[in-house]
């Protein structure tokens, strides 16, 4: 099947798959795999005749000829759903996977935990991947998980319900980098919809949920104005209004990030991080979500509101990327002395925060954890109205990052006899 055939009725593409057919897929599958008949059965697919063949193919049809299952991306979904794919290809979401390959240490990892799926891969799999990539991925023996849809409406009851409760979400966005679970549940908001759902408040209650903000009126294109790396930019100059202390931080950490080499000319790394969209690079781009963001919290606060508690997540960016430029530009100063010795695989005497998950010394792994760890928990927690996690989580430790990166510093020097 191809995107054309969304313009036939469901009826016709139920066709492909005889209900013969249908009935020894089940039959096979209820002694093989009961789990999965299970939950299909109580699905919305298996309501509307929706057959193991419609997503499967009908090239499977004995124990050992299990390979000739068509792997179930995206695209299979979007044959039907041909709106949610088209919101879903434009969003964050489906640039994950690329993201995850676009880190230099991820290569460096066991197999198992990338590719595998049982670490940074088990939730990056969400992101779109090409037949080619997937071919890749089973011959290197990653052989399931490789469909998007499914990270939250799950197999194979791919319940719309499912994905609308914010529980969904908690999988891949909790713990180290992503604890956007544990800011939403330990807020206002997530203690009112707790609240809501226990019914101690009535049903009427504004409890504003993941979905609710980040996907309204189920619009799967998930975006925000920052973009996960906290970073912006108007071109490659400063962003309008901002002012010049903080476009010059700015650059310090988009150096560190390796999109502008030390002398701030743009790398060819620049047109990796802006496939994977983990930026904003226009300001036309960043005003555009803002103002989609600001629409979404109007609707239950007054719009003065909203924008006030907004701006307050930009200046606390502004404030850690204060904090953050100097840890840089410390530890940059000890690769230029000769006091740090330069990774061989850094392509300049600087910090590169994206490789720092296996850098070799403490003030390396140091910096690398302020900026992925701590500077994010301190704005995400103010953009997820958490106090607890905007301070304690975030900024305090941001400034005993700081504190000890200084120290270091200066133990290094004194060992290497400098001043």
């Amino acid at each position: 099947m191809t995107r054309s055939t969304l313009a036939l009725p469901l009826s016709l593409l139920l066709l492909a798959a005889p209900a013969a057919a249908q009935d020894d897929c089940v039959a096979c599958h209820e002694q093989v795999t009961p789990g999965i008949v299970g939950d299909w059965r109580t699905s919305r697919h298996h309501e509307e005749d929706v057959s193991c063949a419609d997503c499967h193919g009908d090239g499977h049809t004995r124990a050992d000829d299990v390979a000739a299952v068509e792997t179930v991306t995206a695209e299979t979904c979007g044959l039907c759903h041909g709106d949610r794919y088209d919101q879903f290809s434009r969003g964050k979401h489906a640039f994950s996977w690329a993201s995850m390959q676009a880190m230099p240490t991820t290569h460096w990892k066991p197999m198992e935990l990338i590719d595998g799926m049982k670490g940074c891969g088990g939730c990056h799999k969400l992101g779109l991947k090409d037949q080619v990539e997937i071919e890749r991925l089973k011959e290197e023996g990653s052989v399931f998980g490789h469909a998007s849809c499914d990270a939250c409406h799950t197999r194979h009851t791919f319940s719309v319900a499912e994905a609308r409760e914010p529980e969904a979400c908690a999988t891949c966005h909790m713990g180290f980098d992503h604890p956007q679970w544990e800011m939403w549940s330990t807020s206002k908001h997530g203690v009112r919809h707790r609240l809501k759902r226990d019914g101690v408040l009535p049903a009427s209650a504004a409890a504003p949920t993941c979905q609710t903000c980040h996907m309204p009126n189920g619009d799967h294109e998930v975006r925000t104005a920052w973009g996960f790396l906290a970073v912006r930019t108007d071109g490659l100059g400063p962003y309008p209004g901002e002012d010049e202390q903080w476009w010059a931080d700015r650059v310090t950490i988009l150096q560190a990030l390796g999109v502008l080499d030390p002398q701030g000319q743009p790398t060819e790394r620049l047109q990796v991080v802006q496939a994977a969209d983990v930026a904003r690079f226009s300001a036309e781009d960043w005003d555009r979500e803002r103002a989609k963001k600001l629409a979404v919290c109007s609707e239950c606060h007054s719009e003065n509101f909203a924008r006030a508690e907004l701006e307050k997540g930009d200046r606390m960016i502004r404030e850690t990327d204060h904090l953050m430029a100097e840890a840089v530009r410390i530890v940059a100063g000890l690769y230029q002395d000769g006091i740090l010795e330069q990774p061989e695989n850094y392509a300049y005497p600087f910090p590169d925060l994206l490789t720092f998950h296996d850098a070799p010394t403490p003030i390396e792994q140091r910096l690398f954890t302020m900026h992925l760890k701590h500077r994010m928990r301190a704005f995400q927690g103010v953009f997820h109205a958490n106090p607890d996690y905007a301070l304690w989580y975030g900024w305090n430790e941001l400034v005993q990052d700081l504190t000890e990166i200084r120290h270091l510093a200066e133990e290094m020097r004194r060992a290497k006899g400098g001043d």
